[in-house]
């Protein structure tokens, strides 16, 4: 197997375009990680160098891709972040001086540049279709004629490449990563900038910076041709990927993917909370998966329960399962089918609440 030496001997062949250095000489392996067969970094760089740096990153892939028994290599080329303030020493303070040093909660910067709307599709547990649900909710939105984007924000397991059918790095124009354009959308994912069977070896740290980068570094839209809305596909749970999107951007609202049993609602529950603290508006709740298998009605009971609308379920069907394993989400391999039309009942009442109503297309 590959050791920690043999990986920066390899990167340190690699040349930093401006200091001459190897890149962990440098400084810019930030956060390298050695397991097994794998090896992860991310390369932090100025905001106007990302483009320099592209090709930097292509190199630093293959030079640990050559390495022997390296099987999976993850670089994730990323902005610097502004510095940690210094800690403040709080002995001599006052009480109320000390209260003034304390951590305060994350304030959203502003939202990525020529967005209208960011709307997140969350989940507590995994394995409820959450993904499903985001990939055909934003083709059903982009259906009535909408300019809409999707961000692959499940940073340690991206699907959004499958289910759409996507492959290659984004390109760098102007420092920016572009998006790819496919089925109507605008999308970017995690998958793109690594390999397909790249294992994500990161700690939260790292995992935070790929997906500000994704955020903040894609040319959404245009000042021409601004974006209505951006799906945020986040992943299960309540964790670093989840702060620090409200963190980097201010959300409209989030819609909550569960499935009718129990163990299920109890995480949609933990999601919904998390969103109360953070005054983000639950816009809606889906079950999916609604049938024989795991019953049903345990979506509306508990949008009941937690005071938020139910926007509806969605049954059990391969087709859906299939649609997403050939690449082409069912909202678009059968527009006019049941499956569809759900998904339509469930744009049309988030554009009202998300006040796009003027921006679509007049249907």
């Amino acid at each position: 197997m590959p050791d920690r030496a043999s990986v920066i001997a390899a990167l340190d062949a690699v040349r930093d375009p401006k200091s001459g250095q190897g890149l962990v000489a440098a400084g810019l392996a930030q956060g390298l990680t050695v397991t097994d067969d794998r090896a992860g970094f991310v390369m932090e760089v100025a905001p106007g160098d990302t483009a320099l740096y592209a090709p930097v990153r292509d190199a630093a892939e293959a030079a640990l891709k050559a390495i022997p028994g390296m099987a999976r290599v993850s670089v994730v080329l990323t902005a610097e972040t502004a510095p940690a303030p210094r800690p403040v020493r709080t002995a001599s303070l006052s009480p109320q001086a000390v209260d003034q040093t304390r951590a305060k909660a994350p304030v959203p910067t502003d939202r990525p540049a020529h967005v209208r709307r960011v709307l997140a599709v969350a989940s507590g547990k995994g394995g409820v279709g959450k993904s499903t649900v985001a990939v055909n909710l934003a083709a059903a939105l982009a259906a009535r004629g909408l300019s809409v984007g999707l961000l692959d924000a499940d940073v340690y397991g991206p699907s959004l490449p499958t289910m759409l059918g996507m492959s290659g790095k984004p390109e760098y124009r102007d420092g920016m990563m572009q998006p790819h354009g496919v089925h109507g959308l605008k999308a970017m994912s995690v998958g793109l900038l690594t390999g397909a069977n790249d294992a994500m070896v990161w700690r939260g740290p790292m995992a935070s910076q790929a997906l500000t980068q994704m955020l903040t570094q894609t040319r959404w839209g245009t000042e021409q041709q601004p974006l209505d809305i951006l799906v945020v596909d986040l992943p299960p749970g309540t964790g670093d990927v989840q702060l620090t999107l409200i963190q980097k951007t201010p959300l409209d609202g989030a819609v909550i993917v569960t499935t009718p049993q129990e163990v299920a609602l109890a995480d949609a529950r933990r999601a919904h909370a998390l969103f109360v603290k953070v005054k983000v508006p639950t816009l809606g709740l889906i079950e999916n998966m609604s049938g024989d298998v795991f019953g049903r009605g345990g979506g509306e009971a508990e949008a009941g329960g937690l005071d938020i609308p139910y926007l509806g379920d969605l049954p059990l069907d391969s087709a859906v399962r299939e649609g997403g394993d050939a690449g082409v989400p069912l909202v678009v391999a059968a527009p006019d089918g049941y499956i569809a039309a759900r998904f339509a009942g469930f744009a049309a009442a988030l554009v009202e609440k998300l006040g796009l109503e003027g921006f679509q297309t007049q249907l």
